[in-house]
């Protein structure tokens, strides 16, 4: 697979899709990679110009040792942007991919047409939620923790009816650094948009997962109310929304896309 370099950090790309369509950048969520994305891909190939990336830390991404920022995840971004020859591009992020968005369309909002923020918000949790999950990485690996990652992000209902799709999942949290996802953790105990993402204007869908621990809806239910114009959708759905209601939340950002 391609790789472009940014700040000396290898990171892995995959362009599909229509070469005459808009583009359109997918950001997996913490603990996932590219792959994640694969069901909107197959919705949007068709019409869209599709660009997706493993987060620095995750998937074949390099993942160097350290605290990450939202400074690298949304340079990486842009480092993209730069090396394919995207001037501009629609921007759906899940989680922390909808971290990067927020903090794209804050510090780069040239460079992005339509924002998607899905199961997110300007600021995730606080030191006493990923400190633990930083430490339990360092000394443990994903191994330890992927039960309880499961069943943040998905209904036990969903468990249930598509283990197979579960299992997916847990492998690629198996799959990621302990390096980087500690990294990526970091990142978000440090990030605070709140105040930021009142100034954004671009148009923006929020979708929100109503079951979701992780993210809850108050989280989204405050972006919408940051971001002038913004439209929010609920989806019944824990925290992967984009997996656990593959077919409402692909409706969502296929109509959100052709506006």
């Amino acid at each position: 697979m391609p790789v472009v370099m940014s700040n000396g950090t290898r990171i892995n790309y995959e362009v599909s899709g229509n070469p005459d369509g808009p583009w359109l950048i997918l950001s997996n969520s913490l603990g996932t990679d590219l792959a994640f994305w694969d069901g909107q891909a197959e919705a949007l190939d068709a019409t869209h110009h599709i660009l997706r990336y493993d987060t620095r830390g995750h998937g074949r991404s390099d993942a160097p040792a350290g605290d990450y920022t939202f400074d690298q995840l949304g340079g990486d971004v842009l480092a993209l942007m730069d090396a394919i020859g995207i001037d501009t591009a629609a921007f759906c992020g899940l989680s922390m991919g909808g971290v990067t968005g927020v903090w794209l369309a804050v510090n780069a909002p040239e460079r992005i047409e339509r924002l998607i923020l899905c199961n997110t918000g300007a600021k995730i949790g606080d030191e006493s939620i990923w400190q633990p999950r930083i430490e339990a990485a360092l000394s443990g690996g994903m191994a330890s923790m992927v039960e309880a990652i499961v069943d943040r992000w998905f209904t036990k209902r969903f468990q249930a009816e598509a283990p197979d799709t579960v299992d997916q999942v847990r492998a690629m949290i198996l799959r990621t650094p302990g390096a980087g996802y500690a990294g990526n953790c970091a990142a978000l105990r440090d990030c605070d948009l709140r105040e930021a993402a009142k100034s954004i204007t671009l148009p923006t869908l929020i979708i929100a997962g109503e079951h979701d621990p992780a993210t809850p809806p108050a989280l989204s239910d405050d972006l919408n109310a940051a971001i002038k114009g913004s439209q929010l959708v609920v989806l019944d759905a824990a925290h992967l929304s984009n997996i656990e209601a593959e077919a409402d939340f692909n409706a969502a950002i296929t109509e959100f896309l052709k506006a």
